[in-house]
């Protein structure tokens, strides 16, 4: 009597197998999360993914180059492809939750409003206009003292 072959799950079963459904829509990730909260899936031996990025690419296709996946449900153990949309990290960083401590202050240290014009920007921060022009105001202040300090 001929053996009977070994089943073998699809990759797509052994992700599902992983999947509890929600009310919502989300598909909540079961297995292994890593420290972050976002789910992992090894698809192959050896090989490793984001569960939420190899669900996209299998049900949706490729992520393009340069793009994050943001989860538009705010759940990051979600791997449901609907609930997944491909935007460049900035954006997916503005959409993000972020600790009231890290959110942009409405006023600077001196109480002025920090919007419209009165914000300037560096490569990492914002800063207060106002308090940039008195920093100089004052900086030329000393300076005028200075020379006639010098002078006399």
């Amino acid at each position: 009597m001929p053996r009977a072959e070994k089943f073998l799950p699809s990759r797509e079963e052994r992700f599902m197998s992983r999947v509890r459904k929600e009310e919502n829509g989300c598909w909540i990730w079961t297995a292994g999360l890593m420290g972050n909260g976002y789910g992992f899936f090894a698809p192959a031996h050896g090989a490793y993914f984001s569960a939420h990025r190899w669900s996209y690419m299998h049900f949706r296709g490729p992520i393009p180059d340069g793009l994050a996946l943001d989860h538009l449900c705010r759940t990051r153990a979600c791997v449901n492809p609907d609930h997944l949309e491909p935007v460049t990290l900035s954006e997916n960083q503005r959409r993000g939750s972020r600790p009231p401590h890290t959110l942009p202050r409405p006023f600077c240290g001196r109480g002025h409003e920090m919007n419209g014009d009165n914000v300037g920007f560096t490569q990492q921060s914002r800063y207060c206009r106002a308090c940039g022009r008195i920093r100089g105001q004052e900086r030329s202040r000393l300076r005028r003292e200075q020379r006639a300090q010098d002078a006399s």
